[in-house]
């Protein structure tokens, strides 16, 4: 890329629900491109709690102090909306060897296909076992710890899980 041209990138997921390993990926990625796009999407793989709405809710809320980061949902293939906001790079949070495996299928597909390059960042060391998923089943199953969970996600988001999932007393 040359010295001093615009940079957009998206950062793309369900974020259902957005973790600390997210805005981890958002923090960094902010210092790296002049525009980053938090872009909420949808997988047909993977049954959401929370609605887009609520999803962009939660990001803006934490990413707002980020001037260059903007939050938006979108429909379709996400190397379509990286085309249709002028995007040239997918940001992708890698956490160990099986994410990168599957990331790597995709990000040749995205280059081959739609001509986005995909830029990995590590995951940092206190979030590489953060999953939005995992985090649901332990909220789900019952085992609510506001001090615990609130490692993970931000206060807010806990609250927000534990009165969308916590198994409700008899």
């Amino acid at each position: 890329m040359p010295s001093g041209s615009a940079s957009t990138a998206i950062f793309p997921g369900t974020f259902d629900p957005v973790t600390y390993g997210h805005l981890n990926i958002v923090e960094r990625g902010s210092r790296l491109f002049d525009r980053l796009i938090v872009a909420i999407g949808d997988n047909p793989l993977k049954e959401c709690i929370f609605t887009p709405e609520e999803r962009k809710e939660m990001l803006v809320k934490h990413s707002s102090h980020f001037s260059n980061v903007e939050v938006q949902t979108y429909d379709g293939l996400t190397m379509e909306f990286a085309r249709r906001i002028g995007a040239r790079v997918i940001l992708r949070g890698i956490r160990d060897q099986v994410d990168l495996h599957q990331e790597l299928e995709i990000a040749t597909t995205n280059l081959i296909i739609g001509d986005i390059e995909t830029v990995f960042l590590m995951t940092s060391h206190e979030h590489v076992l953060t999953s939005s998923t995992i985090i649901k089943q332990i909220v789900e199953i019952g085992g609510y710890d506001q001090d615990r969970l609130n490692r993970l996600v931000p206060p807010d988001v806990a609250d927000r899980l534990r009165q969308r999932l916590q198994p409700k007393a008899p």
